[in-house]
């Protein structure tokens, strides 16, 4: 008999291709989501993009009952459900609280009672890079550094880089593992909160658990209109517009963007490698690109003559360099990103035809910086 994965936020972008990926190995699929308008339109409806097969129960990640429902007979649990985005987490912290940490709570809760009467298989948790802050760094004699932070004067007076603590450069290198997590904003934070009560609480219970770090993840179905999702809907917007995307501080920034795909291949594996549990992986393409890059190559491929505005702000809570070391899903779970950066720009393209974006960038960076949160 198949077995069941319940995904939570299982309506959303990534849970939409790891519906698909489990629906191909034999998996049935159950989705939890509460159709965030945010996400979906004033008027939510379930996607179409979501497949047909996949048995959509639509209902909040806080409600007790409606996760206690979403549990029945499931054999593992692939969870997803999250208030995104950085910026807005500054100034919604009650909301991105509530959602992320109690969500995951009312979750584990439910899981602990269900798994008296029937253990669970495994248990995925969707972590990001977001809890890093800044990535790895090596100072000029060779030393690997800890926690490095940029100074708000530095930045103000559009110092970018960041320096040891005598002022000298320093070289961003990949970052592993091992880093010691550095919030730097509401949502990080969270986030960091569901991997460990996740990985806690499935050691104390023994309900076997795999943390997943995401890196920035592209690809078909993201939320167009949403100016919190993913980097590169938020440019697929503006050049949908005939207007020019907004990159912060100098666009030199580098970053790891993963093919939605690949990633639900990696929460697959998760699911499956008896290897992985009770650990955290980093989960990117392994390639690191500066942000001014993407956002002229998206724009090629558009065929969208638009250069990207460098703003010369820079947000509070955002980091300068981290791409991830890929070194221990490779060899744990098996691992291996399969889509190239231009290749999986031109599905997000081809998908992007014919679709209406609307442009709520200036909505967005309005509200930060009616709060002091911009630079």
């Amino acid at each position: 008999m198949a077995k069941t994965v319940l995904i939570t936020g299982g309506a959303g972008f990534i849970a939409s291709h790891c519906a698909t990926a489990l629906l191909s190995h034999g998996y049935r699929v159950r989705a939890l989501d509460n159709l965030d308008p945010q996400i979906h339109g004033p008027k939510p409806e379930p996607p179409n993009y979501l497949d047909r097969r996949v048995e959509l129960l639509v209902g909040d990640i806080r409600s007790p009952k409606a996760v206690r429902r979403a549990l029945t007979d499931a054999d593992a649990v692939l969870h997803l459900a999250a208030r995104v985005g950085v910026g807005q987490s500054m100034y919604e912290v009650a909301d991105y609280t509530d959602v992320n940490s109690r969500g995951t709570a009312v979750l584990l809760e439910a899981m602990i009672e269900r798994a008296k009467r029937r253990p669970f298989d495994r248990r995925v948790v969707a972590s990001s890079m977001s809890i890093y802050g800044e990535g790895r760094y090596r100072a000029s004699d060779g030393r690997l550094l800890a926690n490095v932070e940029r100074s708000p004067i530095r930045l103000k007076q559009g110092h970018w880089e960041p320096t040891d603590s005598s002022g000298r450069p320093i070289e961003a290198v990949p970052t592993d593992e091992s880093k010691t997590p550095s919030t730097l904003s509401v949502y990080a934070l969270s986030k960091y909160d569901q991997e460990c009560l996740c990985l806690m609480v499935g050691k104390a219970y023994e309900i076997p658990t795999v943390a997943l770090r995401f890196f920035n993840v592209y690809g078909p179905h993201q939320a167009l209109s949403n100016p919190y999702s993913g980097v590169l809907a938020i440019f697929a917007a503006r050049l949908l517009n005939e207007r020019p995307p907004l990159i912060f501080e100098d666009g030199e920034q580098r970053r790891d963007f993963v093919y939605a795909g690949d990633v639900a291949e990696a929460c697959r594996l998760a699911l499956e490698v008896e290897g992985a549990v009770g650990r955290a992986f980093n989960i990117g393409s392994g390639r690191p690109v500066t942000i001014k890059e993407v956002a002229r190559l998206l724009a090629d491929t558009l065929a969208v003559p638009i250069e990207p505005e460098i703003t010369g702000e820079c947000r509070v809570g955002d980091v300068r360099h981290c791409f991830p070391d890929i070194g221990a899903a490779r060899s744990v779970l098996g691992y291996q990103p399969r889509i190239q950066l231009d290749a999986g720009l031109a599905e997000l393209v081809s998908w992007l035809k014919g679709r209406a974006a609307v442009d709520r960038v200036w909505e967005a960076r309005a509200a930060l910086a009616a709060r002091g949160l911009t630079l």
